[in-house]
């Protein structure tokens, strides 16, 4: 049995619920929610000006990031995105474009650098930072496939066949053998302060593999409503993402929801909780 002092990835087994996956396009209706999460944005806190880097999920490019990029600049960050176009699956200029990036941020700044990732940007995240460890701060990841069991990826069938076809002939499984990848989302942890945000109403990525195993001095799962597609723009999600990055550096802690964002998680059903 588990210490309650481990980090575990949620008991989920199998896929989403097909119904949440049915119902993904209701981000449409969280983006036009967003203006009324203004109190709880507005009350977010501030940032230091450290470098942040953002990228996107499967099938999406930087446009798709520009609510939270709009929003972390407001708060004072040094906001970046990868700069790599459309995100196509892993392809071997993102290997190597990565980790330069990184350092290349931590160079010109003086400073480490933050990633944040939603969906398979924050399985690129981790990719990136598990080369340059020296020169990352934090990552952050929104919805991510960041474990995987050995008989692989759990995500609805339309979405592993539309990675076949864009990406890999083999699906994500062709990918995440490659010896590196395989040892960060099968039972690596970096020694970094990681937060993996997840959804028990996403329709993409289950919750067993959005989820970590890890050091709660290091790690935490931070369980949020919502979309899949939503997250990016879901003020919760917002509001949490400033929370974490707001952290001084050396001095991070588990996620404690204080002024109105406290509140509001009271609010919330209690199975969606940290």
């Amino acid at each position: 049995m588990l210490s309650p002092l481990k980090v575990a990835r949620h008991r989920h087994t199998g896929s989403p619920h097909f119904l949440h996956s049915l119902l993904e396009p209701r981000a449409l209706f969280e983006a036009a929610l967003l203006p009324m999460s203004l109190p709880l944005l507005m009350q977010a806190p501030k940032g230091d000006g450290h470098p942040v880097l953002l990228l996107p999920g499967f099938m999406a490019d930087e446009n798709s990031l520009f609510v939270l990029k709009a929003f972390l600049q407001r708060k004072g960050y040094d906001v970046h995105t990868w700069g790599l176009g459309r995100n196509l699956g892993f392809r071997s200029k993102h290997a190597s474009a990565l980790p330069q990036k990184v350092r290349y941020l931590h160079h010109v700044t003086g400073r480490k650098v933050s990633l944040v990732g939603w969906s398979l940007g924050g399985v690129f995240s981790l990719y990136g930072a598990e080369s340059t460890l020296d020169c990352v701060r934090s990552v952050i990841t929104l919805g991510s496939p960041v474990s995987m069991d050995a008989q692989g990826s759990q995500s609805p069938a339309a979405v592993k066949a539309l990675y076949r076809l864009v990406s890999h002939r083999m699906g994500s499984s062709a990918h995440a053998m490659a010896p590196r990848a395989k040892a960060l989302r099968e039972h690596r942890r970096l020694a970094i302060p990681t937060s993996c945000l997840y959804s028990l109403g996403d329709g993409v990525v289950p919750p067993q593999e959005a989820t970590i195993d890890g050091d709660p001095a290091l790690h935490e799962n931070i369980r949020v409503p919502g979309s899949h597609i939503g997250l990016g723009f879901n003020g919760i999600v917002l509001s949490v993402v400033a929370d974490r990055l707001a952290q001084p550096e050396g001095q991070w802690q588990p996620f404690a929801p204080k002024g109105l964002l406290a509140q509001v998680w009271r609010a919330m059903p209690r199975d969606l909780g940290n």
